[in-house]
């Protein structure tokens, strides 16, 4: 697939598992068990040691899924992201913007998705080829802060992660969010071991979206 075609299907499927977990068997189960709910875009965060690991995994079990798209994230530096690339990363996502993450990301033709807080950090992240910013964290931005950079900047496309839960996420869908990083609860619950109850949670978040 060419950037320009997962990032669609990124905003297609408008909900994204932001993934963690504490073992490579932990992170393959949550992921699977998201899937399984209808959650098909799957983050894997790097704050998993074994984030390669689960990634090469995960594409591997659904390499003939389409709708499955496996990434990575909390991405801090370039050398993580061509690990995760070389292990089947689709799309790579940060908590910030950095400069060197982004030229290795486009020489993949891998979608960089870097997180921002401010307009110039959107500006910048925007003119080094970031197609898709994310607006993190949403609970301390705010819904406002869509609207009011898409004042100045129409053409800007954002994933929104921080605070995105059931009760919010079609506010922020409404506010003009293409997509939303949605993680604190089937990460709770994946701590847990309770993986019947993330497929059912993420069955609710597909069947409850609007957008």
């Amino acid at each position: 697939m060419y950037a320009s075609d997962i990032l669609h299907s990124l905003r297609c499927q408008q909900l994204v598992a932001v993934i963690r977990g504490d073992s490579k068997e932990n992170g393959i189960q949550v992921s699977k068990a998201c899937i399984e709910g209808g959650l098909t875009a799957i983050e894997m965060a790097y704050t998993n040691r074994y984030a390669s690991e689960i990634i090469s995994a995960l594409n591997d079990e659904y390499v003939d899924r389409q709708d499955v798209l496996i990434g990575a994230g909390t991405v801090l530096d370039a050398p993580t992201a061509r690990m995760a690339i070389l292990a089947g990363a689709k799309y790579v996502v940060s908590p910030t913007f950095d400069h060197e993450t982004a030229v290795m990301c486009h020489r993949y033709g891998i979608p960089y998705i870097p997180g921002c807080m401010t307009l110039k950090e959107i500006i910048t992240a925007m003119e080094d080829g970031c197609e898709m910013i994310k607006l993190f964290p949403g609970s301390v931005l705010g819904k406002g802060m869509i609207s009011a950079v898409k004042g100045p900047l129409p053409q800007a496309s954002f994933m929104v992660t921080g605070g995105v839960n059931m009760d919010n996420m079609n506010e922020w869908f409404e506010a003009g969010a293409d997509c939303l990083g949605i993680g604190g609860e089937l990460n709770r619950l994946g701590a847990k071991e309770e993986y019947q109850a993330i497929t059912k949670k993420a069955k609710a978040y597909v069947q409850n979206k609007k957008a």
